[in-house]
C-alpha cells in the first residue's frame, strides 16, 4: 500500500514523484515528441506523417511522401533543434526520416 505523507505537497510534486517511482518518464517523452512534431511542423506536414517514434535518442519519422522526406532531410539539424527547444530538454540527437 502507498505511503501517506504527513506534510502537504503540491500536485506537481506528487505527480513528479509518481512518474519517477513508476519509471514512466520514457513513455511520457515518446508522447511528448509526437505532440511536439505536430505542433512544430504544422498541419501540412502532419498530414503526410504516418508515425512518430522515439527510441533512445533517435526520432523515427515515417512519411508517406518521398518528395517531402527528401526536402526535410536537408534541414534535419534545424528540425532536431526546434523539437528539443519545444520539449525543453535534449531528448533527440538523431532524426531518421523513413
Amino acid at each position: 500500500m502507498a505511503k501517506r505523507h504527513q506534510e502537504n505537497q503540491s500536485m506537481e510534486e506528487v505527480l513528479k514523484s509518481f512518474v519517477s517511482d513508476n519509471n514512466l518518464q520514457k513513455g511520457l517523452n515518446k508522447v511528448a515528441v509526437r505532440d511536439v512534431w505536430e505542433k512544430i511542423m504544422g498541419p501540412a506536414i502532419t498530414k503526410y506523417t504516418r508515425n512518430v517514434k522515439l527510441d533512445r535518442e533517435t526520432a523515427y519519422i515515417e512519411l508517406t511522401s518521398s518528395v517531402l522526406r527528401e526536402e526535410l532531410s536537408y534541414g534535419k539539424q534545424k528540425i532536431i533543434d526546434n523539437l528539443n527547444d519545444e520539449l525543453g530538454e535534449i531528448l533527440i540527437k538523431k532524426l531518421v526520416l523513413r
